[in-house]
């Protein structure tokens, strides 16, 4: 899940660079991240719910 939010936010920048390119693509990078970076979060906090990723040892 990391790498596919460093590869979004790499390909951000990639657009962002060319500049001559759609900028909505770049917006499209970046909510990509965004979405994956929510996503990330919350899978931890269903981990921690149910036990899966242990709290305090």
């Amino acid at each position: 899940m990391l790498v596919l939010i460093l590869a979004s936010l790499a390909s951000a920048l990639v657009f962002l660079v060319r500049g001559r390119d759609d900028p909505k693509r770049m917006a499209k990078a970046l909510t990509v991240r965004i979405a994956l970076s929510v996503a990330l979060f919350l899978i931890l906090m269903a981990g921690y719910y149910f036990g899966l990723i242990p709290g305090r040892l």
